[in-house]
């Protein structure tokens, strides 16, 4: 009797290792690690810059893409031409910035 008893608590043990919840939270671990390991060899810095012009464009320098725009007189109404530009779509516009960025 006492032998059956041990037995039947290791399985029940064995069997509580072996429940999703513990795979789950394994497979978590496995996958953070496989993650950080991907970004690690693909850590670059981004710099960013503010292009202001009056108007309703405003272009990136050579190398940056726009990343967001504004626009004056309240104007939230824009669109990005060949990732460098910036336009203000608005009838009255008295100025645009464009938000530039690369990565280095």
């Amino acid at each position: 009797m006492k032998l059956t008893s041990y037995f039947l608590l290791i399985l029940i043990l064995l069997l509580q290792l072996m429940s999703p919840r513990y795979a789950q939270c394994s497979l978590d671990s496995i996958m953070d690690t496989k993650i950080k390991e991907a970004l690690t060899g693909l850590a670059k810095k981004i710099s960013c810059t503010s292009i202001f012009n009056s108007g309703r464009l405003s272009s990136c320098p050579a190398g940056m893409v726009v990343t967001s725009c504004a626009c004056g007189y309240g104007c939230g109404s824009w669109d990005i031409q060949g990732e460098t530009t910036c336009q203000c779509q608005c009838s009255t516009i008295d100025w645009t910035t464009s938000r530039c960025c690369h990565l280095t």
